[in-house]
């Protein structure tokens, strides 16, 4: 995942936001400083205590309000992430369709997740009843990305409302819009607690702020670099620090795959939102024999493909006008490296747009193969066997998701097991990302911490430990009045229970 890099201080009170296809001027934003930054988290402070309070049901209602709020304005959202990403309107519904089923999901399931858990005691603590409970953490800070920037947020803010948090989001100053409605919905849902999601917008400096603002957590989408620095600036406070970091997503494809799926599947993970997919195919091993074939059906289907602002465009441009240096950049190493561009080239770069290029033997060690290129780019390189396409794949700084194509699916789950990835999918791609009970992350310099499922929900939360002690014990060890016969009595006891079991 790329973003834009640190500002000093904001230089302005307002920015301008411009089409990522047409340069052409959208909106004005403010460029919210400290103080700006400061009131908003005192004010979702102040809105969180009563939202803490109210029950998990009337929580859940809320939720699901603002949730067919959404549903209902689809469309509307829908425009404003197409026209601030450049994406083609279907992409952007389907995005607002995969962000209501994890809000729905968040909703209905957090009392179930988060609720009140008995556990057992031992034997010289039967005298005591124990409980595990999960309580909000207070104010969460979320730092969105421009990507996906209703889907992706949503992983963060749906769950941490959900646990009974506050929530200041700061959206990419590429995607502010996006954001902004977000929480415009959510006050008209729920006007009760209006200003419970709160949205601060500007650049880095902005996003600084909220770091600095006294959150009780922070959650952050972006690149490795970036997150070190705002990682640095949590470590200040000991704010608690969730990042999800972008990923070089490998595919491995087996001898007895499905090669038509298989190339289908590659072929939309890797140019979908023009390649701008944190868990997106950049690196795909097919074993030796089946890779000609392979290779001959992807680039089959790339060419039908074509980039552009207009309603027939299969993806839109680059969002971020720096990542088109990026990706020329990997194209270009990649074949004076000795690569073979099968199709398109360095001459796919036309900015904004970039066609589609897929590269067959990459060097390992070129900048294709280890950095994340986030542009509609796929290399497919050829491996003696499934050992070899572990190995590969495994071989990376990142990892997040991954996928296997192979004939059983037995097989395909055991390939899947070996992979050093916080996300798998057997025979399809990104199909993690659209079931809501299952968390989403990964390690190395894909970040750390998961959003969605269960540990989402309990990520937004701080676990407490309670004891109540139902009855007098017979032998009170935790007192200075217990004789020392009494205690020896009893560690001799237990090292005989232990030795036993």
């Amino acid at each position: 995942m790329t973003d834009t890099a640190p500002d000093a201080a904001p230089r302005s009170s307002t920015f301008t936001l411009r089409s990522p296809a047409t340069g052409a001027p959208l909106a004005e934003h403010p460029v919210d400083g400290p103080e700006e930054v400061a009131r908003a988290v005192a004010r979702a402070r102040q809105v969180q205590a009563g939202w803490a309070a109210l029950s998990a049901p009337r929580r859940r209602a809320h939720l699901l309000r603002w949730k067919r709020a959404l549903a209902s304005d689809l469309d509307a959202v829908a425009r404003t992430i197409a026209e601030e990403t450049g994406k083609p309107a279907g992409d952007a519904a389907l995005e607002v369709v995969l962000t209501l089923e994890h809000l729905g999901w968040a909703a209905r399931n957090a009392d179930r997740v988060l609720g009140r858990r008995r556990v057992r005691t031992g034997l010289f603590t039967v005298h005591q009843r124990a409980w595990l409970t999960h309580r909000p953490v207070g104010v969460v800070g979320v730092i969105g990305p421009w990507n996906y920037p209703c889907y992706t947020p949503m992983g963060s803010v749906g769950y941490a409302l959900a646990a009974g948090n506050a929530v200041v989001l700061k959206p990419s100053e590429l995607t502010p819009g996006t954001g902004l409605l977000l929480a415009e919905l959510f006050d008209r849902a729920v006007p009760a607690h209006a200003g419970l999601l709160t949205v601060v917008t500007g650049a880095a400096a902005t996003g600084e702020a909220l770091a600095r603002s006294g959150i009780d957590k922070l959650a952050f989408t972006g690149s490795p670099g970036t997150a070190r620095k705002v990682m640095a600036v949590c470590a200040e406070t000991l704010t608690p620090f969730l990042a999800e970091c972008g990923g070089k997503d490998a595919v491995i494809v087996t001898a007895d795959a499905d090669l038509d799926a298989a190339a289908d599947a590659i072929v939309w993970g890797a140019l979908s939102n023009a390649g701008q997919t944190c868990a997106g195919v950049e690196r795909v091993y097919a074993v030796r024999e089946i890779h000609a074939d392979l290779c001959e059906r992807v680039v089959r289907r790339a060419g039908a493909l074509r980039p552009g602002a207009d309603g027939d465009a299969h993806y839109g441009p680059m969002t971020l006008p720096g990542q088109i240096a990026t990706v020329e950049r990997h194209v270009t190493d990649a074949v004076s490296s000795g690569a073979r561009a099968v199709l398109g080239g360095p001459e796919s770069v036309r900015a904004p747009f970039v066609a589609p290029v897929v590269l067959t033997s990459v060097p390992e060690e070129s900048a294709a193969m280890t950095e994340e290129t986030f542009g509609p780019v796929v290399a497919v390189n050829a491996v003696a066997d499934v050992d070899e396409a572990v190995a590969r794949a495994n071989d990376s700084r990142y990892a997040l998701g991954a996928a296997v194509f192979c004939g059983s699916r037995r097989t395909g789950a055991a390939i899947a097991a070996r992979l050093r990835a916080g996300a798998v999918s057997v025979n399809s791609v990104l199909g993690f990302a659209a079931v809501p009970a299952l968390p989403f992350g990964g390690s190395g310099d894909s970040g750390f911490g998961r959003i969605h499922g269960a540990e989402g929900l309990r990520a937004f939360t701080a676990v407490q430990s309670t004891t109540v002690q139902r009855f007098a014990p017979p032998v009170a060890l935790t007192s200075f009045e217990v004789p020392a016969a009494t205690r020896e009595r009893a560690v001799r006891l237990a090292r005989a229970l232990h030795l036993r079991h």
